[in-house]
């Protein structure tokens, strides 16, 4: 699947804004809105972030606020990630797709 084929509008421009003013140097989506059972009124978005070194210093309850900000850009609820499970890590990131990383 590719950006152009998802059920949601992605303003690259905003993603890529977003990431490099967080330190973000990679950010995907996994889950079902890669997959035909995506609602938009009713499924979330499941966001994965890969941090620069470092940048998660200091930052305290400013991640929180990671997910709003992006539920604002997508224009649907997002769940954000940066840590997965280590059941479901390799599987995830198989499937997930990149719609940002740092150059």
């Amino acid at each position: 699947m590719s950006i152009t084929e998802l059920p949601i509008r992605i303003d690259r421009e905003k993603v890529a804004e977003f990431c490099r003013a967080r330190g973000i140097r990679k950010l995907s989506l996994f889950g079902s809105v890669l997959r035909d059972d995506f609602d938009p009124e009713r499924s979330d978005v499941d966001v994965l972030a890969e941090f620069e070194p470092g940048a998660l210093r200091g930052l305290g309850f400013r991640y929180f606020g990671y997910g709003d900000q992006l539920t604002e850009i997508l224009g649907c609820r997002v769940d954000f990630f940066s840590r997965l499970s280590p059941h479901f890590d390799t599987a995830i990131r198989r499937e997930a797709l990149t719609i940002y990383e740092c150059p």
